[in-house]
């Protein structure tokens, strides 16, 4: 075997040797390796927050504290912040030097909350709460307008929505006057009446029952001097006795539900018709489901 051909046999196996490892154990060799791209996680929404804040002319107040509730609920949360004290004593003191302006209160709230109150939504309970609270601080009823707006965009702090309440401070309206006297006469013409099923021990409301309580409630606000009367009547099956005392147990049941809702208790009375002045024949039990009932309006 010449020279040559040993070395020309050296370079086929190198070669050989070469190829074999390059398949078997770099195959991947200078291959671009193509990053697997991280799944993205969207951060979560930073929740929502409302100062107390308002403004007219020279004077304003501003703090980043608001009056807090939980999802669902129209119960002011507490301790209140001292910032948000110092804001309501300096607007006791502005309305009270401007009797020609009025507090707007708007109340916010989610479509996906429950409303549990007597009111027509929500954010008008938590706008009602507000003011009950503004009136317990010296502020007069009848220079407050309370609303509620359906507000999606909020985003709870937990359990917790922080400040869901927007105010505004505006002049006197020019046809307030005239706007309460149609609404007194609209509540007397057509009054509150729940009515009381044997087998329930509890109220609910329709939708158009929230809205005459809702109108009741402003009513009562803007009259310092107007009261409301709840009267309890039954259907003739047992005693007028018994039937008086049922009336009455009636119309203090409502008159509990009243002032759960925000309703002063000194503006209630109530009273018991019993049997007396039925809407219906008392011959059937459609008749006397119509009987057993509570009216509730203005004097």
């Amino acid at each position: 075997m010449t020279k040559s051909f040993t070395n020309l046999l050296g370079i086929i196996i190198t070669i050989v040797a070469g190829i074999y490892f390059y398949l078997n154990y770099c195959s991947s060799c200078g291959a671009t390796v193509n990053d697997v791209p991280a799944a993205v996680v969207a951060a979560a929404p930073d929740p929502t927050s409302y100062p107390f804040a308002f403004s007219n002319g020279a004077f304003a107040f501003k703090v980043n504290e608001n009056y807090n509730f939980n999802l669902s609920s129209s119960d002011i949360l507490k301790p209140l912040s001292p910032k948000v004290g110092r804001g309501i004593q300096g607007l006791r003191v502005f309305l009270a030097e401007n009797p020609d302006k009025s507090f707007n209160i708007t109340g916010y709230y989610t479509n996906g909350e429950n409303n549990n109150t007597a009111f027509p939504n929500l954010g008008l309970a938590r706008a009602n709460a507000v003011k009950n609270h503004l009136v317990s601080q010296g502020i007069s009823s009848t220079q407050i307008n309370t609303m509620g707006k359906q507000m999606d965009l909020m985003v709870p702090d937990g359990n917790v929505y922080r400040g869901p309440i927007v105010y505004a401070i505006e002049g006197e309206n020019d046809t307030q006057k005239e706007d309460l006297n149609a609404l007194y006469d609209q509540i007397k013409t057509d009054p509150l009446i729940l009515y009381f099923e044997k087998s329930k021990s509890s109220i609910e409301l329709s939708p158009e029952q929230r809205q005459q309580f809702a109108n009741i409630s402003k009513y009562l606000d803007k009259d310092a001097n107007a009261s409301c009367t709840i009267t309890g009547y039954t259907d003739n099956t047992s005693s007028r006795t018994t039937n008086l005392v049922l009336g009455q147990r009636r119309a203090e049941f409502a008159k509990a539900y009243l002032v759960k809702n925000g309703i002063s208790e000194a503006r209630l009375k109530t009273s018991s018709k019993g049997p007396d002045d039925p809407v219906a024949s008392n011959g059937t039990e459609e008749g006397r489901s119509k009987n057993r009932r509570t009216v509730v309006t203005l004097n």
